[in-house]
């Protein structure tokens, strides 16, 4: 005590050099139990962002599907219209708002399946697959999901073949 009132009559003011190698450590500690729980959460928001895109696609899509019971007149310029803040192609998925499609018959005489694809920043491809109505004993109506670490098999096609689950 009677050092601290001698440092202050003096004009010795400041942090020691111990005070302030324990402020930084705690700091560290900090910073080193944060970084990973952030690195998942951030990991988490990438994935969800690619699985929302494909969703909001699907909207898209099936909003054109109303007009004709089809998705014969599903096209790049017809989703664009319908969901502008995505970006749609036929080749493969180049970011979580780039979204590849295509469509098929599936046993029908009209465009009746949907195949949607898009990559998370991690590199993992979220598939969704539509069947929108279907005759004799081909594939069931439904969506079915799917992921795939291949980014070059990011595709509407891909998603045709590959998404069988029934969730992300």
């Amino acid at each position: 005590m009677r050092r601290a009132a001698r440092r202050i009559r003096r004009g010795e003011d400041g942090f020691t050099m111990i005070e302030l190698m324990v402020v930084i450590l705690i700091i560290g500690i900090l910073i080193a139990i944060a970084f990973p729980t952030f690195q998942g959460a951030r990991q988490r928001a990438d994935a969800r962002a690619a699985q929302s895109s494909v969703r909001n696609a699907l909207v898209a899509a099936k909003t054109s599907y109303t007009d004709i019971d089809s998705f014969d007149n599903v096209s790049v310029g017809t989703l664009g219209s319908i969901e502008p803040s995505l970006t749609y192609q036929a080749g493969a998925s180049t970011g979580p708002t780039v979204v590849s499609f295509e469509i098929a018959l599936n046993g029908a005489t009209t465009n009746q399946e949907i195949g949607l694809a898009a990559l998370a920043n991690s590199g993992t491809c979220y598939l969704l697959r539509d069947v929108a109505n279907v005759g004799g004993t081909h594939t069931p109506a439904g969506t079915s999901y799917g992921s795939t670490a291949t980014p070059a098999n990011c595709t509407g096609t891909f998603a045709r073949a590959n998404a069988t689950a029934t969730a992300w």
